[in-house]
């Protein structure tokens, strides 16, 4: 038997960065509290989602890993209490900027870095306009507490992130979110569809899953409104919801999982052992047919 207790916490920001941190750090005690072992805390949560506009004067919000004041600011908070903290950032790294996060163990020890892969860019989300997509490739970190994935918001629509943690030895996957209303369509909502995507994940990949989002209303500055979604929630190896929280809560969820049990019930499926890489070429591919639609 080897437990662990995984938690996600879900906040309004405001736009300044210290009171988004102080509020940060007293979800994680929160958590902690409750058993934590390893709590997640949102996507960009330093302040607003500030990719709903198109200004340069953003670009200074991001600031270099080493040093970065609210990675050691968090680094000192695991310590303390002794739990792992995947912590979401924007990344200065040379004339580049990334959506990034650093996973700090629960000894207060950064593991290192992961930057989000897949970047989105459309109405209220123009992140190609911030964040080059990320070069670490996808990551695995052997914590204190087990085997983690970390991918970044638009990362958990894409199964192969997921799979590719998993074939990498991940026992649990992460997801720090910032999803909310579409400024196409103020009826439309993909919360669901947000939710259903990352239970299949966790069910293909038989492994627990937390997802932590956003709640509140932010206005951008040039006219534009978002409001976030919330319904923050983690998913156990075969997909179902075990903890859940609604769209407007600033709170955390928790649940605890025998991470043994889960590797024993993910052997005797089989489903890594039956897998047929030779034959997922196309997925390599971004029109099915590769090397030039086979020179046409």
């Amino acid at each position: 038997m080897r437990n662990v207790t995984i938690a996600a916490t879900q906040m309004a920001c405001s736009d300044e960065v210290s009171e988004n941190v102080e509020k940060g750090e007293r979800l994680v005690r929160d958590a902690v509290s409750k058993g934590a072992n390893i709590v997640l805390l949102q996507e960009l949560f330093e302040g607003y989602y500030f990719c709903q506009d198109e200004l340069p004067e953003h670009y200074a919000r991001a600031k270099p890993a080493k040093g970065h004041p609210t990675i050691e600011h968090f680094k000192d908070v695991a310590k303390e209490l002794g739990v792992v903290l995947p912590i979401s950032f924007y990344e200065e790294a040379g004339n580049a900027r990334f959506n990034s996060i650093a996973i700090i163990d629960a000894d207060g020890k950064m593991l290192g870095v992961y930057r989000k892969s897949h970047i989105p860019h459309g109405s209220g989300y123009q992140e190609k306009f911030y964040f080059s997509p990320g070069d670490t490739g996808f990551k695995v970190w052997e914590t204190a507490f087990g085997k983690i994935g970390v991918g970044i918001c638009w990362d958990q629509w894409f199964p192969e992130c997921a799979r590719s943690m998993a074939l990498m030895g991940a026992e649990m996957l992460f997801y720090p979110t910032a999803i909310g209303s579409e400024q196409f369509d103020a009826d439309y909502d993909s919360s669901g569809h947000w939710r259903r995507v990352m239970q299949g994940h966790a069910g293909a990949n038989i492994m627990p899953l937390v997802a932590s989002n956003r709640v509140g209303t932010e206005s951008g500055r040039t006219g534009t409104e978002m409001t976030f979604y919330g319904t923050s929630f983690i998913a156990n190896e075969t997909g179902d919801v075990v903890a859940e929280t609604d769209r407007t809560a600033e709170t955390v969820l928790a649940s605890t999982f025998d991470l043994d049990a889960i590797a024993e019930m993910r052997g005797s499926w089989g489903i890594y052992r039956d897998r047929r890489p030779e034959l997922y070429g196309t997925i390599a591919t971004l029109d099915g047919q590769s090397s030039f639609a086979r020179r046409v």
